[in-house]
């Protein structure tokens, strides 16, 4: 008699996913979003704290652990060097694609030409009114009597809403705290003042990282005979917060249904609502979502192809799609790591003491898909508002952007708000950030998956430079 073949668990995962969407579509045209919200969306909820609150002690005991497994200390400083040049380079990779992206297909250009105009007033009106400087592009569209019929209603397009105001207020007053920070606060705040607070608050992620690593060198440094029972009992613990992701797994498709149900409930009250969501801002999203597609089907294979050269390229997505739609339901990839770890060890063949440093490092300063998307936001409502940025200005989103993804993750909203810090360091409105608000959060899903897809390319390449590859060899 033979046994039935079970679908694979990334399979069920796209299953409930595509069900929570049509669910999504079916609640809102009866009117059911309330008992959605209510009933439903609750698990979800469950699922991602589920996740987080076994994402942190796993990251905590996997890198003690696999720190304290080295038998070179000199190992982990070459490592960590590896570790965080290969996320530098293909963060500068993904926002170079995007600016190329936005460059060819100009997606700012589509709106109709009168209101660009407009837009184009109402930002030279923002700038003499906080007394800054002209136009970084010479031109005035101010001093032409030509667009003088325009000016009533770039004035009205100023106004936001007092909701509006608030949520930019609270995101600018975020980013100026950030900018006014010292150069060497991100190496202040990766050193922990209360190592249970950060274990307990999931934005200080780096502070966990940095105790994890200082704990591992000292066990690795104390005489054996003392650290055999400290390393026997984190190899425990891990093994059992290991076991604990097997078990949320196998509920993991229930849990993506509602997560997503929930979501797109909260957004929309009927399917004209829903399905705006999907298209609103239309070139700006295909924009984006071709440059992160670029990224995650071309760039990614690509260099995996060139350093792992066994690797076929559909068995790559294969071994990762369980982290991949996971990390699109939650748009978290610190939720997603201990599933994104699980992949990396188990399907890709990466060690252990690979994976257990190089993710969670990965999971809080590697944002490939964030660092794009801002490069090509902020170009767009460039364009969307007339303004033509030089090179040079484009060689600072990019250099802005890239180091805005490690500081990113410190923070809430961590892509708004470095986004209007790089609006403001090309001399651009950081009001702006409200136009790309209505399909934030379904893109934020898909740059996840790039920035989670990123993080297993990097943790293959260094285990292979390493030797600590099983697979593809």
């Amino acid at each position: 008699m033979t046994k039935k073949k079970k679908l694979p668990i990334h399979i069920k995962i796209l299953i409930g996913l595509i069900l929570g969407i049509i669910w999504a579509f079916i609640s809102s045209y009866l009117g059911w979003n309330k008992f959605t919200i209510t009933w439903i969306d609750p698990f979800g909820t469950i699922f991602i704290r589920l996740l987080k609150f076994i994402a942190v002690p796993l990251v905590l005991f996997s890198i003690i652990g696999g720190v304290a497994n080295l038998s070179d200390v000199s190992k982990l400083g070459r490592l960590g060097g590896k570790t965080i040049l290969a996320y530098m380079a293909t963060t500068v990779l993904a926002v170079a694609i995007g600016l190329i992206f936005v460059n060819v297909i100009k997606p700012g250009t589509y709106m109709d030409e009168d209101q660009r105009i407009k837009n184009r007033l109402s930002f030279e009106m923002w700038l003499q009114e906080n007394e800054m400087p002209p136009p970084l592009d010479g031109k005035s569209f101010l001093d032409d009597p030509t667009y003088a019929k325009y000016l009533t209603a770039a004035q009205q397009a100023n106004k936001l809403t007092e909701e509006q105001k608030k949520d930019l207020q609270e995101k600018m007053g975020a980013a100026q705290q950030q900018k006014e920070s010292s150069p060497l606060q991100f190496f202040v705040n990766i050193v922990p003042e209360n190592i249970l607070f950060s274990i307990s608050n999931n934005r200080l992620m780096l502070q966990v990282i940095f105790f994890a690593i200082f704990f591992g060198i000292t066990i690795v440094l104390i005489p054996k005979n003392k650290a055999a029972p400290v390393i026997a009992f984190i190899n425990g613990v891990n093994a059992i917060f290991v076991k604990m992701v097997d078990l949320v797994m196998k509920a993991a498709p229930f849990f993506v249904f509602a997560l997503l149900s929930g979501v797109v409930a909260k957004m929309a009250d009927t399917p004209a609502e829903v399905f705006q969501i999907f298209i609103g801002l239309g070139s700006y999203s295909l924009t984006l979502l071709g440059g992160l597609a670029f990224v995650i089907f071309i760039m990614y294979p690509s260099i995996l192809k060139t350093f792992v050269r066994k690797l076929p390229y559909r068995e790559f997505f294969k071994n990762m799609s369980p982290a991949q739609f996971l990390g699109f339901s939650t748009s978290s990839s610190a939720a997603t790591l201990p599933v994104t770890m699980e992949c990396v060890e188990d399907n890709m063949g990466v060690s252990k003491s690979i994976s257990s440093f190089v993710l969670p490092i990965g999971a809080t300063v590697n944002m490939d898909g964030t660092s794009l998307h801002q490069a090509v936001a902020v170009i767009f409502m460039a364009q969307l508002h007339m303004v033509d940025l030089s090179i040079g200005q484009q060689l600072t989103i990019v250099f802005t952007a890239s180091l805005a993804s490690i500081g990113a993750a410190a923070v809430p909203s961590a892509g708004l708000i470095m986004m209007i810090i790089v609006l403001q360091s090309v001399g651009l409105n950081p009001a702006w950030v409200a136009i790309i608000f209505p399909v934030d959060r379904p893109l934020d899903m898909c740059r996840t998956v790039v920035n989670v897809t990123g993080d297993a390319t990097v943790s293959t390449l260094i285990a292979k430079s390493e030797g600590e590859l099983s697979k593809y060899v």
